[in-house]
Formats: structure tokens, C-alpha cells, sequence
């Protein structure tokens, strides 16, 4: 089950909602783990288990790290095995066949016989983040900075809960331990969560999915008869739609986090008006930087080692980061590239761009990132390296695929709305009429029916369209 489908919207929320309020304080954290577990097996029913196999794991290998404090030995032993553990799951259901088929072409390419036969291995829906969710709580358990949950459906409830399941944010255990065992529900908190889920459901109905079907469309063209014009066209919608689709899902979760009385860090901030791309992956998908800055950068020895050894660190967390995102060298490559600038950004190079026209540093970081997500979206590295291509040599328009075929009045429009939505040009209206204390009242009553409106025309598209993807099937 996904937020943005019919099931969800109509159905499931308003009962959650409905229990959750309506029955007494001390069985809210029992009603939402059945919501959370019927949530994940309603769209993964045979994969389930894997959601429960993932959760004991974690919950004896918490214990049994705690319970040998006073024991380093068996102590890091049991931390090793239950990284390996987490990892092997990871490994199986997301890698396995990315390996194989890599075997397997090695193997031709020798001349050899010999092939790894398996079958199709499916993915679990959002097997990346609780496998991360995992880590996390049993690599701060052993470092002790976090407590252990000695309750299995607290901690059941911590690996599972519905709003951050399947498309994060990365929620880690000492975030929310203390919400997990008491937290105030005001009605402050619900009216702001509904607002913020509000948002993030415009954001992904209104916006993502438009530019994510003029994306899919120009991809889809076959390379010959790809022009310049409409190749810029859909990697500027993809870049739009994939922004919009991510920020948007975490608005939603961190909204209904509120509504429930959790309060979820914030994972987007406007990455786009980004100047450099250290800059950018401060404000992209936050709680993934910090997951690899906390437990992987930093055991590496982060930045407090040589420059050399600071560049390998940084390469290391951008190819695993790229590795994480999906099982393909697409991926691997745009770690890897992402990994480059970043490593270029801590050299000379560092000066000569902030000693360049503001304009000019935001124009160098939106190409870096505009052409960065070719990899990410184009369906193997060949495609990409010839889409990019076509970007960059000048080709003519042709009678088929050009570029009036894409964009009519309500595109044009949409286009220009996620441009300037992408810049916080809301937080900085709203700041304006804080500062003149007699508009207050009318900046929030009138956001207030622009969100009515809003939620009521998100309504109705999703009611009326057919194309409504999740990107996160590939994560």
C-alpha cells in the first residue's frame, strides 16, 4: 500500500485515525503496529516475513549486545552478526540477480560453460530503509548511545510504523525512543501534521506525476530521433519529478508522524538552490547523508586523516550511497560521479568557486545534478551516456518527437509552478507577514483554504488518473 492510492485515502487512514483517537492512550502503540503490519503485508504479502524476520533479528541482536556490555569480545561479535545479518537480507533480495547477471556476462566473456542459474529474485518494498532503520539501532546500541528496547513490540513498532516504512525518512531508534513510550498528542501537532501531509499529497499528485509523465514520454523516444531540445525537456521534468516525489512522500510521513505524536526529522530542504554539490547533499535526502556521514564516514576516519585518505573516505560513501539506491551500475556510476565533485570541492578548485557570481556557482551545481540524474533515470549506462549526448550535440528538432508534442498551456504552467516551488519562496512569503503582526491572521486563513483547495484538486486527480507511479519500487 501506497499514501497515494485510493485504498489508503479512503479507507485505511480514516480507520487508523479513527482507532488510534478513539481508543484509550496505553493500546495506541498496539493499534499502530497492526496498521503498520497490515500496511506493509497489504502490498508485500509474500514477502512479510521478511518485514518480521528483519525485526527479530534486530530485537535479540540488541539484547544480546546489551547483555554483554562488560564483555568486548562477545559484545563486537554480536554486533558483527547482526551487521551481517541485516546485510545478508539486503544483499539477497536486492543484489543477488545484480550479481548473477555480472557472473553470468564474466563467464561468457571467458568462454566458460558455467552459469549461475536463479530465478527472478522480487524486491521487498522498502527493504533499503528498515534494513538502515536496523543498522542503526544495534550499531548505537553496542556504542551506547542509545538505550535497548527490552519490549519486542516497542521495537516492532520503531522498524515498522507505517508513515516512514517505505520511503523514509530514515527514522533512527534514539530519535523517536522516547515517543515510542510516551508522547503528547496536542491539537496543534495533528492540525500541522494534516497540513504537512497535505502538501507532500499536492506535491506528488500535482506536480511529480505531471513531470513524471513528459519524463517517461521522452525517454521512451528512441535515441535517432531524439532532439536537443526535447532531451533538456525530460531530464528538466525528471529532475523536477523526482524532487517533488521524494520531498513530497517525506512530507507526507513527517506529517502523519505528527498526527500520531512522532516528530520526524526533516529530510529535504530546498536542494535545488544548492551553489556547490557538498551544498546540495546537505540539503538532499538529509537523513541518508547523515546515515552515511554517522556510521560509515566517520569509522573511516572522516576528515580527521590525510587529504588522501579524506578523498577515499568521501568516494567510499558516495559508492556505497550510489549502491544503496538500486542494483544496477547506473547507480554505481552516479555515486561514483556524485563522489567526484564532492572530492573536487575540497581541492583549490573550492576557491576559485566561491570567488565566482552567486548566479554562476547555483548555474554549475544545477547542471552538475540535472546531468547527474540521467544515471539515475535512464535505463542502463549506454542509454545514459548517449541521452546525455544528445543533450550536449546539438541535433534539430524532427516531425515526430519535437518539442510542441510535450508542452501545452497546462505543462507550461505546472513547469513554471515547480520552478519556483522548489525555492522557498512560501517560507520567506510567510516570513514577510509574520514580521507585520496585524497579517498574520490573514497569511494563515488564506493558506488555510489554499490547502482545501489543494488537498481537494490532489483529491481528484488521483481519483481520475491512471499514471501514478512509485519510484521507490526501485530502492
Amino acid at each position: 500500500m501506497v499514501f497515494t492510492s485510493t485504498t489508503f485515502m479512503f479507507v485505511f487512514l480514516p480507520i487508523v485515525i479513527g482507532c488510534y483517537f478513539l481508543i484509550r492512550k496505553k493500546y495506541r502503540n498496539v493499534v499502530l503496529l497492526t496498521a503498520s503490519l497490515l500496511f506493509y503485508a497489504w502490498g508485500e504479502p509474500k514477502y512479510f516475513y521478511v518485514m518480521l524476520l528483519s525485526i527479530t533479528i534486530n530485537y535479540v541482536s540488541g539484547l544480546l549486545i546489551y547483555n554483554n556490555k562488560e564483555n568486548p569480545r562477545k559484545k563486537k561479535f554480536f554486533l558483527i552478526l547482526a551487521i551481517s545479518s541485516n546485510l545478508g537480507l539486503l544483499l539477497f533480495f536486492k543484489y543477488a540477480n545484480f550479481f548473477t547477471d555480472n557472473i553470468n556476462g564474466l563467464m561468457s566473456l571467458m568462454n566458460l560453460n558455467y552459469f549461475i542459474k536463479l530465478g527472478k529474485v522480487h524486491l521487498p518494498i522498502g527493504i533499503s530503509f528498515f534494513t538502515f532503520q536496523g543498522l542503526s539501532y544495534v550499531i548505537d546500541v553496542y556504542r551506547n548511545t542509545t538505550g535497548v528496547q527490552r519490549s519486542l513490540l516497542d521495537l516492532a513498532l520503531f522498524k515498522a510504523l507505517f508513515p516512514q516504512l517505505i520511503a523514509g525518512p530514515i527514522v533512527r531508534y534514539h530519535d523517536v525512543e522516547q515517543e515510542i513510550h510516551k508522547r503528547e498528542v496536542t491539537p496543534d501537532k495533528v492540525y500541522y501534521g494534516f497540513k504537512r501531509f497535505v502538501v507532500g499529497f499536492g506535491k506528488k499528485m500535482l506536480i511529480a506525476n505531471q513531470m513524471g509523465e513528459i519524463a517517461d514520454k521522452v525517454f521512451a523516444i528512441p535515441m535517432p530521433y531524439l532532439s536537443t531540445s526535447v532531451a533538456w525537456l525530460g531530464i528538466i521534468c525528471y529532475t523536477l519529478q523526482i524532487y517533488y516525489d521524494f520531498s513530497g512522500y517525506s512530507d507526507m510521513a513527517i506529517g502523519l508522524g505528527r498526527v500520531f505524536g512522532f516528530t520526524f526529522l526533516e529530510n529535504f530542504n530546498y536542494p535545488y538552490i544548492s551553489k556547490g554539490i557538498k551544498e546540495f547533499w546537505e540539503r538532499w535526502h538529509i537523513s541518508l547523508s547523515r546515515w552515511f556521514r554517522d556510521y560509515v564516514y566517520f569509522p573511516l576516519g572522516g576528515s580527521r586523516v590525510s587529504k588522501l585518505k579524506t578523498y577515499r573516505n568521501q568516494m567510499i560513501v558516495f559508492l556505497l550511497s550510489g549502491f544503496w539506491h538500486g542494483a544496477s551500475w547506473n547507480f554505481v556510476f552516479w555515486g561514483i560521479y556524485h563522489g567526484f565533485f564532492i572530492i573536487l570541492e575540497r581541492t583549490p578548485f573550492n576557491k576559485f568557486l566561491n570567488k565566482l557570481w552567486k548566479p554562476l556557482r547555483h548555474i554549475y551545481a544545477l547542471l552538475i545534478i540535472t546531468v547527474g540524474w540521467v544515471f539515475f533515470r535512464a535505463e542502463n549506462l549506454t542509454l545514459a551516456l548517449k541521452y546525455i549526448k544528445r543533450m550536449f550535440i546539438l541535433t534539430k528538432p524532427n516531425n515526430y518527437f519535437y518539442l510542441g508534442l510535450y508542452l501545452n498551456n497546462r505543462v507550461i504552467v505546472i513547469l513554471i509552478a515547480a520552478i519556483i516551488f522548489s525555492a522557498p519562496v512560501v517560507g520567506k512569503l510567510k516570513k514577510i507577514l509574520e514580521a507585520r503582526t496585524e497579517k498574520r491572521f490573514v497569511y494563515e486563513l488564506v493558506y488555510d483554504f489554499l490547502l482545501i483547495g489543494l488537498f481537494a484538486v490532489s483529491i481528484i486527480r488521483l481519483s481520475s488518473t491512471t499514471y501514478n507511479p512509485f519510484i521507490y519500487f526501485r530502492f
